[in-house]
């Protein structure tokens, strides 16, 4: 439905539809015409970044870096494109080619043709310094201030070349493209290849002055990490001298070896002392003291020989366990050994037995274990200095080691420090030999005119012309409170319809004429609606005869509705009343011309009884002014008059006041059967009508329904369809 009333909203404004969107093409179409051409120059910049080519000497996480990372690559350069500082390279280059050259790339602006000749040379010279120094123009001057504006009056200031300017990687390419939109080719390509050369320069200087700063800074850095490792080492080499510390490791190793041998050694000797001191004892026990006295007293003088060699070989010995048993030593004990025991053969040879016991094997073991236990013996207390001696060396390697491994750390850390900077320098250098080079592959050149957006152009004015107007229309459209067809009435005040008419077309209504001939077509419509609303009367009337119409406001077409509704009644044959009820503005009795005014026939006075009548229908009028019903006469006595009307009429209208004027409109709709209301359409209801909207709801039944005026009559039909 709403849909449908917006539709017929455009419908109605069809025409302005039309016609603004008409305008705005002849517009647009003599603005576009004069348009100068565009021409486009394009170039490309290769950057390196995700060309594996161009990484060998890169890590290989380096070379699959994060697509994060290379897009922020790339966003970096492409933010150095739009620095200012090259920008203005740009606006320098152009001022100084048309200051310079006899066809410059635009025609001078009144600001520079304003100039003398010597102050565009001055111009051209002050351009020209600054391009060599990159340097802004300072507003502060008013010299530069003045070529600032020059600039600005040319359109070569960084404002106008940046919306023109577009800058922007090929999708996930590694190139850059750069292009610029102008009404001149050759200033487009001198535009993008400037600021290309301009960029690129810049960014290597940059960077190869990066490079040379890291260089030098790790150069010193190496230098300084180097001369700190060296002092650490010497240092230590001092300490070693100083202290007599050779390797303390080895050292240490060896030391704790010979303890574990002298253990060893010390432990086997003390095994060997014990059982030899046991087999000595066992030989003992079987010897007589008769015995033992004898053969003591008879090889005193072999034994003395055998001390002797024994007093050798405990020198051998103790000589053997201080070299840490040294193999030098081992011939000559083996040697001194051999003496021993030919000595110990002769003594047993000489020796005297008793001729009653054969104990010859038993007394050469003896003298045997004996000499290997006093051996063993003095061995056990050589290895024990030699034990001593060695704790006491461990002993003294324990502080210098701690001192040795606080320089070794110191050494370690200096060293890696060293190598981590020694890394880092060689890397670096080698980088800065084989670093990134931007390259402009692809050189801006003039190209031909671009397609013109001429008519694009007009086409879009057009649409948003069109759409303006739908918009504006839709505003309206959805602002609009008024009520356009019966569908709003009824949903709006919540009461039932009975008709709608159509608007009479023509100013000035003769309502004594609008029913002649003259007007039958005019009014062809009018008397079909007006057939249908009087159907519909009859059948909330259900055989009663008063019918009351009025209106919320005045103005709406009641006084109308009532008179064609007389004439339509009379037309069937029917005696109709009309009665003019409307003291305020009596239309009806104006145009009528009554014989019988309704304060004479409602006084309450034996005269004025009868009502005069007419071929068509009878007129009851009144003389206005400010009067009301119930002043005129009582209720009782009215209610007399009306019954009375009943069997003289089949059927009574009153044209009533509007509800605006309370009680005067009110008054006659106590005495009607039914009530009508008419209701112009395209108004809305105020706040102020609300309350007479709720009185006729209060009527109940007695409200016969609404009557809507001056519809459209053609929506009116689509809608009943």
């Amino acid at each position: 439905m709403e849909i449908a009333k917006f539709l017929k909203l455009l419908r109605k404004y069809r025409n302005t539809l039309i016609i603004i969107p008409l305008v705005t093409v002849i517009g647009s179409f003599f603005l576009v015409k004069n348009l100068p051409n565009n021409y486009i120059s394009h170039a490309q910049i290769a950057t390196g970044i995700v060309d594996a080519s161009r990484h060998l000497l890169d890590k290989d996480d380096n070379v699959n870096a994060q697509e994060q990372q290379v897009f922020r690559e790339f966003s970096n350069l492409i933010a150095i494109m739009k620095l200012k500082k090259l920008i203005n390279q740009v606006s320098y280059q152009l001022m100084i080619h048309d200051l310079s050259n006899p066809a410059p790339f635009r025609k001078f602006s009144k600001e520079l043709l304003a100039l003398h000749p010597y102050e565009r040379d001055r111009a051209l010279l002050v351009f020209k310094n600054k391009f060599q120094s990159m340097e802004p123009l300072s507003l502060y001057d008013k010299e530069e201030d003045k070529l600032n504006d020059i600039l600005i009056s040319m359109k070569y200031d960084e404002r106008s070349i940046m919306k023109e300017l577009t800058i922007a990687r090929d999708e996930d390419s590694d190139f850059i493209s750069v292009s610029f939109d102008s009404e001149n080719p050759q200033l487009s390509a001198f535009i993008v290849n400037t600021l290309c050369n301009q960029f690129i320069a810049y960014y290597t200087q940059n960077v190869r002055q990066n490079e040379t700063n890291a260089v030098n800074f790790l150069s010193k850095l190496l230098e300084e990490k180097k001369n700190a490792l060296s002092k650490k080492t010497e240092e230590l080499q001092k300490y070693k001298i100083q202290n007599g510390v050779l390797s303390l490791d080895e050292q240490s190793k060896a030391i704790f070896g010979q303890i574990m041998v002298y253990n060893d050694k010390k432990l086997q000797a003390e095994k060997d002392i014990v059982s030899y001191d046991g087999a000595i004892n066992a030989i003992n026990s079987k010897f007589e003291p008769g015995d033992r006295k004898y053969v003591e007293a008879s090889v005193s003088k072999y034994n003395q020989a055998i001390t002797t060699t024994q007093d050798q070989l405990h020198i051998l010995e103790d000589r053997y366990v201080r070299s840490g048993f040294n193999p030098r030593y081992k011939n000559t004990i083996d040697s001194v050994q051999n003496v021993l025991t030919t000595q110990i053969n002769q003594s047993s040879d000489k020796y005297v037995t008793n001729p009653l016991v054969a104990k010859d094997d038993l007394i050469h073991q003896k003298l045997t274990l004996e000499i290997s236990r006093d051996l063993a013996k003095y061995s056990v207390k050589s290895i024990d200095k030699e034990l001593g001696s060695l704790n006491g060396k461990f002993s003294r390697l324990v502080p210098f080691d701690a001192t040795v491994k606080t320089y070794d750390f110191d050494i370690d850390i200096a060293g890696k420090e060293y190598l981590d900077v020694l890394n880092r320098y060689n890397e670096t250098n080698l980088k800065s030999n084989f670093s990134i080079n931007l390259r402009q592959v692809e050189v801006a050149t003039p190209d031909v005119a671009q397609p013109s957006k001429k008519i694009l152009l007009i086409a879009l004015s057009v649409i948003l012309s069109v759409f303006a107007c739908l918009f504006v229309l839709f505003v309206l459209f959805y602002l609009d409170r008024s009520i356009q067809d019966p569908s709003d009435l009824v949903n709006k005040t919540q009461l039932p319809l009975l008709g709608y008419l159509n608007q009479i077309k023509g100013e000035n209504l003769d309502l004594k004429k609008l029913w002649d001939v003259e007007h039958r077509d005019k009014m062809k419509q009018f008397k079909e609606l007006i057939r249908s609303v009087r159907f519909e009367i009859d059948q909330e009337l259900q055989g009663d005869k008063i019918i009351a119409i009025t209106s919320l406001d005045a103005a709406e077409g009641k006084t109308l509705l009532a008179i064609s509704l007389a004439y339509s009644y009379s037309m069937i044959n029917k005696k109709v009343l009309l009665i003019d009820g409307n003291f305020d503005n009596p239309t009806i009795s104006k145009t009528a011309m009554p014989g019988v005014y309704l304060e004479d026939y409602f006084k309450n006075s034996p005269i004025n009884t009868q009502v005069v009548n007419s071929s068509t229908a009878t007129v009851l009028g009144n003389h206005g002014g400010d009067v009301t019903l119930f002043e005129i006469g009582d209720e009782a006595f009215l209610k007399n008059r009306f019954d009375d009307l009943k069997t003289k009429y089949d059927m009574v209208i009153i044209d009533t006041a509007p509800l605006t004027s309370l009680n005067k409109s009110k008054e006659w709709l106590l005495f009607a059967n039914k009530i009508i209301a008419v209701f112009e359409s395209g108004k809305s209801i105020t706040n102020t009508q609300k309350p007479d909207i709720a009185y006729l709801r209060g009527l109940n039944t007695k409200f016969a329904g609404w009557i809507l005026n001056k519809a459209d009559f053609n929506q009116k039909k689509e809608s009943a369809s």
